[in-house]
C-alpha cells in the first residue's frame, strides 16, 4: 500500500497479480507434470506387457521347438534301430534275439557308467532303496525289449510296423487311467483308423506267425506301460532320466543273463559262425549302441510330450520302415488287401501328427513338463 500525494490512499495491486499469476502457474506446471508422469507411467506399463508377451512368446517357442525336436529324434532313432536289429536278426540269421537284447543293456550300462565317470551326465548312487523308486519300470523295460526283438525277428517288418500300432490305443488307455489326461475326439479317431488298418492288414497277412504276433502284442501292452510309467516317474523320481536308463539296465541284466544261459541262446550265440565278417560285427555293435540311444530319445520326448505321442511318434516312423521293409529281410508277402490295411494305417498315422503337432495358439499348460529330470523297437 502506497499513500498518493493528494492524500488520498490507493491499493497496488501488482504484488497480489504476480502472486496470483504465479499460482496459476504453478498449478499449470503441477497438471502438466502430472499428465506427463501419467502418460510415462502408462507407456511403461504398455512396454512392460510387450515385453511379457514377447518372453512368453520365445518360452513358447522354446517348448515348442523342444516337443517336436525330441519327438523328430525319437522317431529316427527307433526307424533306426528297427531297420539295424532286422538286418542282423534276419538278413545275417543270427540265432538269438535274447543275447542281443542282453548286448543292448550293456551297451547301456557301459555308456552311462563311462559317462558318469567323465562327468558328462549325472545320477544319484546306487542305494538299498533304488529299485523300489523305480518299479515296475525294470521289468517292463526289459522285457519289452525282449518281447519286441522277438517279435522283429519272427515277422515282417510291414505286418510288424502294422500290428505295433496296437500300443497307441493301449497307452491312451493308460493314460486316462493312470495319468488323467483324456485325448481329443480328432485324437480318437485318427487312433482307432490306425488300428482298423492294422486288423483290415493281418487279416490278409499270408506269412501269419502265431509266434510273432503274440510277441508283438506283448510288446504293445509293455510299451504302452512303459510310455506311461516313464512319464510318472520323471514328474515324481529324484532319480532323472539318466538315473532311470542306467538302473533299468543294470537291473535286468543279471535276469537277461541267466535267460540267456537257461534258454541255450548264449551257447548258440557264442557259436555264430559270422563273428569273424567284420560287417557283421560291425552292425551288432551298432545294434547294442542304438538300444541305449533308443532308451535316451524314449525318455526325453517323453518328458517333453506326452507317453501317447512318443508311442504315436514311434509308430510313425513305421511309414518309412513299412514300404523300406518290403526290401529288406526278404520275408514280405504281398497282397492286395494286407497292403491297403497298411495304407490305411500309415495314413491315420500323418493325420495323428498334424493333430498333435500343429502349432496352437494357446500354450500348452506347463505342469505336463517336468522341470528338471523304452520303446525298444
Amino acid at each position: 500500500m502506497s499513500i498518493s500525494r493528494g492524500g488520498s490512499t490507493a491499493l497496488d495491486l501488482a504484488p497480489l497479480l504476480d502472486a496470483s499469476n504465479n499460482s496459476d502457474n504453478s498449478d499449470t506446471e503441477a497438471k502438466s507434470n502430472g499428465a506427463l508422469l501419467n502418460a510415462s507411467s502408462s507407456h511403461s506399463h504398455r512396454d512392460k506387457e510387450r515385453e511379457r508377451d514377447r518372453e512368453r512368446e520365445e518360452a513358447d517357442s522354446a517348448v515348442f521347438v523342444k516337443k517336436v525336436g525330441s519327438a523328430v529324434f525319437y522317431g529316427i532313432s527307433s526307424f533306426m534301430i528297427t531297420v539295424v536289429n532286422k538286418t542282423v536278426l534276419t538278413s545275417y540269421a543270427f540265432p538269438s534275439f535274447l543275447f542281443l537284447s542282453l548286448g543292448q543293456l550293456t551297451a547301456s550300462i557301459v555308456v552311462l557308467g563311462a559317462g558318469k565317470r567323465l562327468k558328462l551326465v549325472n545320477y544319484p548312487p546306487l542305494q538299498r532303496n533304488t529299485f523300489a523308486k523305480i518299479f515296475p519300470l525294470p521289468l517292463i523295460f526289459g522285457f519289452n525289449m525282449i518281447f519286441g526283438l522277438g517279435g522283429t525277428k519272427a515277422l515282417s517288418l510291414p505286418m510288424f510296423a502294422a500290428l505295433r500300432r496296437f500300443s497307441i490305443l493301449m497307452t491312451m488307455l493308460l493314460e486316462l487311467k493312470i495319468l488323467g489326461v483324456r485325448p481329443t475326439t480328432a485324437v480318437q479317431i485318427s487312433v482307432y483308423a490306425m488300428i482298423g488298418g492294422a486288423l483290415i492288414a493281418a487279416s490278409d497277412d499270408l506269412s501269419f506267425n502265431m509266434q510273432g504276433y503274440t510277441y508283438v502284442m506283448i510288446t504293445n501292452a509293455l510299451t504302452a506301460s512303459n510310455g506311461v510309467y516313464v512319464k510318472k516317474k520323471l514328474d515324481t523320481s529324484e532319480i532323472g532320466k539318466y538315473g532311470l536308463m542306467f538302473y533299468n539296465s543294470l537291473f535286468m541284466f543279471l535276469p537277461a543273463l541267466l535267460i540267456n544261459y537257461f534258454t541255450g541262446d548264449l551257447q548258440k550265440a557264442l557259436d555264430f559262425p559270422s563273428w569273424n565278417d567284420p560287417a557283421f560285427v560291425l552292425q551288432f555293435l551298432l545294434s547294442c549302441v542304438m538300444g541305449f540311444i533308443l532308451s535316451y530319445s524314449t525318455i526325453v520326448c517323453t518328458q517333453f510330450n506326452s507317453a501317447l505321442t512318443t508311442t504315436i511318434v514311434g509308430c510313425l516312423k513305421n511309414i518309412c520302415v513299412t514300404y523300406l521293409g518290403m526290401f529288406i529281410g526278404g520275408d514280405y508277402v504281398f497282397s492286395w488287401l494286407n497292403c491297403i490295411g497298411i495304407n490305411i494305417s500309415v495314413m491315420a498315422s500323418l493325420l495323428y501328427t498334424y493333430v498333435t503337432f500343429r502349432r496352437k495358439q494357446a500354450p500348452d499348460k506347463q505342469s505336463h513338463l517336468p522341470s528338471s529330470r523304452g520303446e525298444s523297437v
